[in-house]
């Protein structure tokens, strides 16, 4: 049982380093995820690197191609559309619930992240920028208290990084500055329609910025990419 729990706990790993080296755009739509290098990458074996992948194919991170491998999701246009209409849908009750079930504890969690968010710009930390800008939106769903919400959001907010590093300037910030912070000054207040509001004016703001039309391809430094 300790021998199948490790492996488990291998494969979920391989599977979130995967997932933030997207988040951060450090893998670009695409790109072949060749298990070989991955296992050489992670010092697994093949099979645990392939379980992984099959983890994030269900998630939509990657797509598995018959006879061809792996490689990093390319969402189309109408993806991106989609995408964020469903989380039109799903963040404005996401902050009505941060509202409704957040504490003092969580408002500082809330700020310290958005914190963290303006470190990574004063630094132009692109990289650290686009993560950090998503794992707020799936803070928010955490503190909202609703888990199958939250999964959804753990689902979304990487498929978003994902369209952004297809679809978006790269010097375009993943989130407009300050609208995190005057989202979570609107939940502090209890105002549940200005925050509803105000979510909704975000993601539209986001959206906007984007850029539908192909992305161009990347150099990858497969020996560099999880250091």
């Amino acid at each position: 049982m300790a021998t199948t729990d490790t492996s488990k706990s291998d494969i979920v790993l391989i599977a979130e380093r995967i997932t933030n080296a997207i988040m951060e755009h450090r893998l670009p739509p695409g790109v072949k995820l060749a298990e070989e290098r991955l296992a050489e990458a992670f010092d697994v074996s093949r099979t645990k690197v392939r379980h992984a992948l099959t983890v994030l194919a269900k998630e939509g991170l990657v797509t598995l191609y018959p006879n061809r491998g792996a490689f990093v999701a390319s969402p189309s246009v109408q993806d991106a559309r989609d995408v964020f209409a469903v989380r039109r849908l799903l963040e404005p009750e996401v902050v009505r619930n941060v509202i409704a079930r957040g504490s003092k504890a969580d408002l500082k969690k809330l700020r310290a992240h958005i914190a963290k968010e303006a470190d990574a710009r004063a630094s132009n930390d692109r990289r650290a920028v686009i993560k950090l800008s998503g794992e707020f939106h799936m803070l928010l769903a955490r503190i909202g208290g609703n888990r199958f919400v939250s999964k959804l959001m753990d689902e979304l907010c990487p498929l978003t990084c994902l369209i952004i590093a297809l679809y978006d300037s790269p010097n375009t910030p993943a989130c407009p500055e300050d609208e995190h912070s005057a989202l979570v000054d609107a939940i502090e207040r209890k105002d549940a329609a200005s925050a509803s509001e105000m979510m909704l004016h975000h993601l539209q703001h986001v959206e906007d910025e984007l850029r539908l039309s192909a992305g161009a391809k990347v150099d990858i430094d497969w020996d560099r990419m999880f250091a």
